[in-house]
């Protein structure tokens, strides 16, 4: 058995514990400061709760010690200091975060490292890079790719069409910093919540626009191969003008915290969700400008007794998967890893990737 500890007690985090402790090939660690988390964590069957404060970089480094591999389920704005401690320790670095200059941190730590630094291992960064990546290697030459990913209230009763599902702080942070694209060829970054567009997917409408962090590090490993880039969030029509109100008009991008206190106090959260993944890639194949698409619908799901969201058996799935290629050795086992270098086919065979070949499920009780 291998020893995984897993930081973040929250949404994610125990869910990732679960499904890792629960396929007996891992002794799961849970850590977090939060006593009311922890006490959560507490009732999950063979899963160690311990309390640790991150910003304690001696109590993480003893707390990494001895373990094949960290997973960081915690806030984006702690990555890099458990990403700098998994070097010291030799110890194997999983992420789920977003945030474009938390990754381009872990880059430069995994030059000449001895352990492997795989971060962005969610649902979008993450999935998304996989499967935009296999669908472009089935072309000759390639023009687009556009990706296209929301974890939406299956439900939608509110003026912003939304509920809360993963992290505030997240869903704020990737609404305001600048996004990656490939535009006439070109890198560039471009402002979040613009380039707004609508589509419709089995009869329901939906509006994407930009928001950071979503395509990874697959703009690098595009570039000069493509004409067009991009990743947009998936939302019900009218969140995108609301949310522009507040953060510009109102200025709360300035004011994050009172912003998250404002959602998290009037936003209801809630387990009834659907994750909605839309990729289109176009290209030239056999002298032929052809089109391919991967679209799928995931919904919220029991697991061991107990209704989980599609945000959390998504993004939890994705990253234990990457856990248990890594330790099969189906992974590169030192430096920097990226999401597009994993083959598909091998994520989906995989026992926690097989999540995304389920489509459509049906929705929980």
């Amino acid at each position: 058995m291998k020893d995984v500890l897993i930081v973040g007690a929250g949404k994610i985090g125990q869910v990732a514990a679960q499904l890792l402790a629960h396929s007996d090939d891992y002794r799961v660690t849970l850590a977090d400061q939060s006593p009311d988390a922890l006490a959560d964590a507490g009732a999950i069957s063979a899963v160690s709760p311990v309390a640790l404060d991150v910003a304690d970089g001696a109590a993480l480094r003893r707390a990494l010690a001895g373990h094949f591999a960290v997973l960081s389920a915690a806030p984006f704005h702690l990555t890099v200091h458990i990403a700098e401690a998994a070097r010291d320790a030799r110890t194997h670095y999983l992420d789920l975060t977003e945030d474009v200059a938390s990754t381009r941190r872990i880059r430069e730590l995994a030059q000449d490292a001895t352990n492997a630094f795989i971060p962005q291992c969610g649902l979008a960064p993450g999935f998304i890079s996989i499967v935009a990546a296999d669908l472009a290697r089935g072309f000759d030459k390639l023009d687009s790719v556009r990706m296209r990913v929301g974890a939406l209230p299956a439900y939608p009763s509110n003026a912003l069409n939304y509920n809360l599902t993963w992290s505030t702080e997240g869903v704020i942070n990737e609404y305001i910093e600048p996004c990656e694209a490939i535009v006439e060829g070109r890198r560039v970054e471009v402002p979040a919540l613009e380039e707004r567009e609508e589509f419709a997917l089995d009869g329901v409408l939906y509006e994407a626009f930009n928001t950071s962090g979503g395509l990874g590090t697959l703009a690098e490993t595009l570039e000069g191969q493509v004409r067009t880039l991009n990743y947009r969030t998936i939302r019900y029509p009218g969140h995108a003008a609301i949310m522009k109100a507040l953060l510009h008009d109102l200025r709360l991008r300035e004011r994050r915290a009172l912003l998250k206190d404002i959602l998290e106090h009037a936003v209801p959260a809630t387990m009834q969700d659907v994750v909605v993944i839309f990729v289109t890639v176009s290209g030239w194949r056999d002298g032929r400008l052809m089109q391919e698409t991967y679209a799928r619908k995931i919904y919220a799901q029991g697991q061991a007794g107990k209704l989980r969201s599609a945000i959390q058996v998504t993004t939890a799935g994705s990253a234990c998967a990457m856990v248990d290629l890594l330790a099969q050795g189906r992974l590169p086992q030192r430096g920097f890893v990226r999401q597009e270098d994993v083959a598909l086919a091998d994520f989906l065979a995989n026992r926690f990737g097989s999540v995304y070949a389920q489509a459509d499920q049906a929705r929980a009780a």
